[in-house]
């Protein structure tokens, strides 16, 4: 086991801004022969050492190398993912009572007397990565560091071990500080705000029409430990964790009125936002509670426990993820209503959160008028328990008739707008043309070789994940560091190497977003990135996955097998995810060989009609290769599966800042012709465009020429006799 240990495959996910993660992994193949020398050589004698078993000692003393929170942090994914069937018949194996939960396995804490034991199954193993988590003792890792253990505990005969077994990455001083100083502001947020209950009435009254929580009692916001922070003048909650319960972090939420007298919220974390894991209200959670309320959003807690009397918490990031390390802090619950909002984000989000916690035990209040969001139901009067009562069942059936879409159907014509996806906001004509980017989709774009694909699509994503689209990056063709480098040169908008002193600053920033890259490059098996791409979902709740590109990822092997048999395939995979996993997935294709006078078509993409006939969606970089002059390039889109509008629209290019835009003149102007069948060639487009500019020109010469016209006048009977 050692052995295999030792060899296991390396990483496949690499983060911007990488979080504490569970106990990480990353050996170099220089380590094997340190460890192996380790493994030669057993303790000194005469040292306390021994009392602990020599396995033990190894558990305790492995070798291991400094780690930096930085943009080259890893993420551990495992070389053969773990089963549920391969968690069965290990326990079993080892004579370790288990429970099957919903999400994870329940088994006795090994890392504690059996004696002291507050609960017989206290250690939640998750289903899907096996990683676990000891709720007595907040010790966490691997399913191999439990193996391990578990391993250790056989050899040396013990009922338990110790905590301290469980060693990660040594913190360097950078991170020491970094964590005593995010403790120290906490503390300092928390001394320096003042509960609700010791700030005058009219005050309170102020907040609270402020935040448009009139409706929420003092009493409610005294039970949850609610309290306002001054100076900015923003509700602070606690996040309260750990055996001892001890302040762990807090978040601050501000108003801001808008023109539609609506309030618009923004919230900040300390600790930040990637190291928040904090479900509010879950210590006043009872032990023997079932039944559950899940909110996307703290005040939306408040009003659901008051307006209920049920057990309330909130999701940390709201409707954007659900971490798994969560997961076992949900397990008790035999009954979960998922009431995120009132929206159709929120609404999506509530059918991918059920995946994880189990459909089986999930409902879902579906949004409409006459259920909006927790606070805004509680301002309104709205009767909570008919709501709640009102939930659909998360569990799919094979056959619905339309009566159970009729709802859907009613929610998708009231939300146009979030029906479409989210809106990009660097590219306004792409917001005209396909409306948005929706999940569950898939795009194929393609261009020139040369013609600047990667850098436009990393300016596309960027774009998307500036506005909260959980982002993974595959970069076959171009390494991570050189992908890195040009969105965060789009992202500041200007070239860094003339800017050096800025790069901290726009670092910072850049690292809070969420965005992650897959470490693959070249050649790799599709169902290897498959498995990655899987476990980025469940792990990130990733929105959008960017392949980039396929050619570089089927490679050049295996010449004999049928090239385009084995893309179909791959495409076909791409599909079924992006359905499947409710995820968008972008697939940059090179096109074939066009001559340089001639402008692409959806026929030009490599391969078969596979790619456009699966894609939502065919994206076209076109450029004028025999032209320098600007407006040289543009974006055709050839096909849009959501309303069927396709059209065209120039792009400039800026070098300084390595972003596309629209041309400043006016000269330009958006395309729109009407779809045609896929079948169909595009070259029907072109004419089209052609024939409305003729036709534009037309009009305006003859508004501009002022010569008058006569009128014939209808010829009478004898007048036409004559004739």
């Amino acid at each position: 086991m050692w052995r295999s240990l030792l060899l296991r495959g390396s990483t496949c996910l690499l983060q911007v801004a990488a979080p504490r993660f569970l106990h990480q992994r990353h050996l170099p193949s220089l380590s094997v022969k340190l460890l192996t020398q380790r493994l030669l050589h057993r303790p000194p004698c005469g040292s306390d050492l021994l009392g602990k078993g020599y396995y033990e000692y190894y558990l305790t003393h492995r070798w291991t190398r400094a780690y930096k929170k930085d943009a080259k942090s890893t993420v551990e994914f495992p070389a053969s993912p773990i089963t549920i069937t391969e968690i069965k018949q290990y326990l079993r194996s080892k004579d370790i009572p288990f429970h099957d939960g919903y999400s994870c396995f329940h088994i006795p804490s090994i890392f504690v007397a059996p004696s002291a034991r507050r609960d017989s199954f206290s250690l939640f193993i998750d289903k899907t990565t096996g990683q676990f988590l000891c709720k007595d003792t907040l010790v966490e890792g691997s399913w191999e560091d439990l193996q391990d253990c578990l391993e250790v505990m056989q050899k040396e005969e013990q009922e338990f071990l110790s905590p301290h077994v469980m060693l990660g990455y040594p913190e360097s001083l950078e991170e020491q500080e970094d964590r005593e100083r995010e403790l120290r502001e906490v503390q300092r947020i928390w001394s320096s705000s003042v509960p609700l209950t010791d700030v005058p009435e009219d005050e309170v009254q102020l907040i609270k029409t402020m935040f448009q929580i009139t409706k929420v009692s003092n009493a409610t916001l005294k039970k949850f430990g609610v309290r306002l922070f001054k100076p900015t003048k923003s509700l602070v909650f606690p996040w309260f964790g750990g055996p001892d319960s001890s302040l762990k972090g807090v978040k601050l939420l501000s108003a801001q009125s808008t023109d539609t007298d609506k309030v618009t919220y923004n919230e900040a974390t300390v600790p930040k936002s990637n190291s928040y894991y904090n479900l509010f209200g879950l210590p006043l959670v009872g032990r023997m509670d079932a039944e559950v309320v899940l909110t996307g959003h703290e005040l939306d807690t408040l009003a659901v426990s008051q307006a209920t009397g049920l057990p309330s918490v909130a999701l940390p990031r709201g409707v954007s993820c659900l971490p798994p390390i969560l997961l076992p802090y949900l397990e008790q619950f035999s009954r979960v209503t998922l009431w995120l909002g009132g929206d159709i984000r929120s609404w999506e989000a509530s059918k991918i959160f059920s995946r994880k916690l189990g459909l089986r035990r999930c409902l879902l209040v579906r949004p409409g008028e006459y259920r909006p969001c927790p606070v805004e139901a509680l301002a309104q009067g709205k009767n909570f328990s008919h709501i709640i009562k009102s939930s659909i069942p998360a569990a799919h059936k094979s056959i619905v008739s339309f009566k159970q879409l009729r709802e859907d159907v009613y929610g998708e014509l009231v939300n146009t707008e979030q029906v479409a996806g989210v809106k990009w906001v660097r590219f306004q004509e792409l917001n005209r043309i396909l409306k948005g980017h929706r999940k569950g989709e898939l795009t194929v774009f393609t261009g020139p070789t040369g013609s600047g694909k990667t850098t436009f699509i990393s300016e596309v994503a960027l774009d998307l994940c500036m506005q909260g689209v959980n982002t993974l990056w595959g970069s076959f063709e171009i390494n991570n560091v050189r992908l890195a480098k040009i969105m965060l040169t789009q992202f500041a908008m200007q070239r860094l190497e003339e800017n050096l002193e800025q790069y901290d600053f726009w670092a910072d920033k850049f690292e809070e977003l969420p965005l992650y890259f897959m470490t693959f490059h070249g050649q790799q098996n599709i169902k290897t990135v498959l498995d990655t791409m899987q476990h980025a979902v469940y792990l990130y709740d990733i929105n959008h996955v960017i392949i980039d590109n396929l050619q570089f990822m089927m490679g050049q092997e295996n010449l004999s097998v049928d090239k385009f048999a084995v893309q179909d395939h791959i495409i076909g995979a791409f599909r079924k995810f992006a359905t499947n996993s409710s995820c968008h997935v972008t697939l940059v294709i090179h096109p074939r060989k066009e001559e340089d006078d001639r402008e692409l078509q959806t026929a030009s993409i490599f391969g078969s009609a596979k790619a456009s006939q699966e894609a939502d969606n065919v994206l076209i970089l076109q450029e004028k290769k025999l032209v320098t002059c600007p407006g040289r390039r543009s974006l055709q889109v050839t096909k849009n599966r959501f309303d069927g509008d396709v059209g065209i629209f120039p792009l400039d290019f800026i070098k300084s800042s390595l972003t596309f835009a629209a041309p400043i003149k006016g000269k330009h102007k958006l395309r729109k012709v009407a779809a045609k069948p896929e079948n169909e060639e595009v070259e029907g487009t072109e004419v089209a465009v052609k024939e409305e500019v003729k036709k534009e020109k037309a009009e305006k010469v003859a508004k501009t020429t002022k010569t008058p016209r006569t009128i014939k006048k209808p010829a009478t009977d004898n007048e036409s006799m004559q004739k």
